[in-house]
């Protein structure tokens, strides 16, 4: 699709444009503090579909190390014990970029499983990271996991616009 640009409409500038996917990420990171009134957890984690979205789609607009401090923007507002959300989505990262250099060309249900993949992968790890092992909650996790995989497409569109509209101007 060929984005119209109008003539006389200024351009983004390049540190607002550099700054957008940060702070989708974080606005991600920030629907945990909604108040939701809900008998079990099912809320993904938007913060890190943000940011696989943005990883997956559009690889250069975050660098290497921004999972690190975005995790820790996560961790403070979600409660998880500190460091788990800056460990788990740095090692996201990481597993990213080892499917990356094994293939050539992907298309959206590759990132669609990878996605799928690595959000059950930080799920889980944050679970073992922040209760005990004799907690009940694992059906939860495997409902919030689902929830959370289908919700990528949404996460993904989302991305997808806002870096056209980055792009574009």
């Amino acid at each position: 699709m060929i984005v119209v640009r109008k003539a006389f409409q200024p351009p983004l500038p390049p540190a607002r444009a550099r700054a957008l996917p940060w702070i989708s990420v974080m606005a991600g990171s920030l629907v945990t503090v909604v108040p939701v009134g809900a008998t079990l957890p099912l809320l993904p984690p938007c913060g890190l579909l943000m940011l696989l979205a943005w990883r997956l789609l559009a690889p250069l607009s975050l660098r290497r190390w921004a999972p690190a401090l975005l995790g820790l923007f996560d961790d403070c507002l979600s409660g998880q014990p500190l460091g788990s959300a800056m460990l788990l989505w740095t090692l996201s990262f990481f597993l990213i970029d080892l499917f990356d250099q094994r293939t050539l060309v992907r298309g959206f249900i590759q990132d669609w499983l990878i996605a799928a993949a690595i959000s059950a992968f930080c799920l889980i790890g944050g679970r073992l990271l922040a209760t005990p092992l004799g907690a009940h909650v694992d059906a939860v996790l495997l409902v919030q996991i689902i929830v959370t995989v289908l919700l990528f497409p949404l996460a993904a569109r989302v991305v997808a616009w806002i870096d056209r509209k980055r792009v574009a101007e």
